[in-house]
């Protein structure tokens, strides 16, 4: 019996998805398109792989057994594809959080950064050793390039809910710092806690339902006051923050300032705020640079300490805490 890759891609979505619409739209197809190819599919096999009641689509007991093998003949034939191409294509990676500057980290683990084009503030695409960077605009649109083949991997902070096909791996944990002007009342002192910017204003960079560690960091201190603006780079967004005499923000604390006048950068303490990077993949992704990737960043973290974190002086938003140092 020979099986047809464009249905088992389409069963094996649907099966993580278990709503045909969505199924349908990171594959790129109709809805129409994706319950042919499972129907045919089906057909070919001579059983029912879903239960499409009324109450929603589920798996049947065959589909059940079927999902573990279908996952691994598709991660197979990306494999055997990707050993055709050879390894001369690079690792094509899209990182996102791009004001936190996460290139900072993957050029620490590939390399020194190449010729790569950009303007103004936006980290520039490029080469780094034996990747090609680009940029997504956040996890949802990185999670849907990695769903369509787009990328081979994706770099910034994962956060539920994350797609039941991609996995990944916590790289760093960077310490973050309070940024604010100097005519904010907070600005000389040399440490701040979390708790101390209760009554400031919470300065972000898009809506925060879109931006999960400033959102929880905001819950979890009780920072009632927030606002939110438009994203036009490092600069202007920090220009905005240091304008108002009770605004903030948050940055990892080596990331480079630009020259704002009167910007300060304040460590916070008791506890320090840790902001976690990640490495994410869709599962049986076969292009051979991905697990070299996977291997020097875990080296890169054992050597650096990046992975360091003691609940007792370090805060976590909920569902990185529970990653701790693995």
């Amino acid at each position: 019996m020979d099986l047809d890759g464009a249905q088992l891609r389409a069963f094996v979505r649907a099966a993580e998805e278990l709503h045909f619409g969505r199924a349908a739209g990171t594959l790129a197809i109709s809805q129409q398109a994706l319950s042919k190819r499972i129907a045919r599919l089906e057909s070919l096999l001579g059983t029912e792989l879903f239960d499409r009641g009324g109450s929603g689509v589920r798996l049947t007991e065959a589909g059940q057994r079927f999902l573990g093998p279908a996952r691994q003949t598709l991660a197979a034939a990306d494999a055997a594809v990707a050993a055709a191409v050879g390894e001369d294509r690079p690792l094509r990676v899209d990182v996102w959080g791009h004001l936190y500057a996460p290139m900072r980290t993957l050029a620490q683990v590939a390399g020194t950064a190449g010729h790569a084009e950009g303007t103004g503030d936006a980290e520039p695409a490029g080469r780094v050793g034996g990747l090609v960077l680009g940029h997504g605009r956040d996890l949802p649109s990185v999670t849907a390039a990695l769903l369509h083949g787009d990328i081979d991997a994706g770099f910034g902070r994962v956060h539920p809910p994350l797609h039941g096909g991609l996995a990944h791996r916590l790289v760093r944990l960077e310490p973050v710092d309070a940024v604010l002007g100097a005519d904010h009342p907070l600005a000389a002192r040399p440490a701040l806690r979390p708790d101390q910017l209760r009554d400031s204003v919470l300065w972000a960079p898009g809506p925060l339902d879109r931006l999960d560690f400033l959102h929880q960091f905001a819950d979890r201190f009780a920072i009632r006051n927030r606002a939110t603006s438009v994203n036009l780079g490092l600069a202007h967004f920090l220009a905005e923050v240091a304008a108002g005499p009770r605004r903030f923000s948050l940055l990892p604390a080596d990331v480079p300032l630009p020259d704002v006048p009167g910007l300060r950068s304040v460590p916070l303490v008791h506890p320090t705020p840790l902001y976690a990077w990640s490495l994410l993949w869709r599962t049986g992704t076969g292009h051979p640079g991905l697990h070299d990737l996977v291997a020097a960043c875990a080296a890169r973290a054992r050597r650096s300490r990046w992975l360091e974190y003691d609940p007792a002086r370090d805060w976590l938003p909920e569902p990185q805490a529970s990653c701790q140092a693995g």
